[in-house]
């Protein structure tokens, strides 16, 4: 069962990280970083979807964990 990756399927170049929504469907029950095999994303785009949740974290946009 191939995954495809879905920003490559969407054909989305750049992953905004004011984006909490899009980048929300990446991230596990306690806010850690989907791995590559389990959100099925290629890795040029997980390098640019880590990246982005970094920055929306530290701009306190998302959460780093949960209570």
């Amino acid at each position: 069962m191939e995954k495809s990756c879905y920003f490559c399927k969407e054909n989305i170049k750049f992953v905004d990280y004011k984006n909490t929504e899009l980048l929300r469907n990446f991230l596990t029950g306690q806010a850690k970083i989907m791995p590559r095999r389990r959100s099925g994303v290629c890795s040029k785009h997980q390098r640019i979807l880590s990246q982005a949740i970094k920055r929306a974290r530290f701009m306190a946009l998302m959460p780093f964990t949960t209570r």
